[in-house]
């Protein structure tokens, strides 16, 4: 059953990403990656450090994903500035694990949420701005 459920929702997310623009990618990644802080929270409240470890890696992932697609040539300062933070969070989430330290996942979660808010708030019609430079 859960092989079932899992195989479902890797097509539904395919099947999102196929119809994606690169604005709701970079949505969907600030989605991931605050699951992934959550899972990982959880996993060390239980003391599953195994799983602890898979879902802070995926986190990794994702931030250095996001942190990848920035534009420094045109993002200018704004570009700079989220890069900061994404090493910022890189290296919290990192102490986070080696520490099993939960203060620091939910740092990295609340400068994430801040950051995907602002990104929410862009106004549909300015997303075009985005289809090239994921968010510089």
């Amino acid at each position: 059953m859960r092989g079932s459920i899992q195989s479902y929702r890797k097509v539904s997310l395919e099947s999102q990403l196929a119809d994606a623009s690169p604005h709701k990618i970079t949505q969907m990644l600030f989605n991931g990656a605050l699951e992934r802080i959550a899972q990982s929270k959880a996993a060390m409240e239980q003391h599953d450090f195994a799983q602890k470890g898979i879902l802070i890696g995926k986190a990794i992932g994702i931030i250095q994903g996001l942190k990848n697609s920035l534009v420094m040539d045109e993002g200018g300062e704004i570009a700079a500035n989220l890069g900061q933070l994404y090493d910022f969070m890189l290296r919290r989430i990192t102490e986070a694990n080696a520490n099993n330290d939960l203060q620091a996942l939910d740092d990295v979660a609340v400068l994430l949420r801040e950051i995907k808010e602002a990104w929410d708030a862009i106004p549909a019609d300015k997303h075009y701005l985005t289809a090239n430079k994921e968010h510089a």
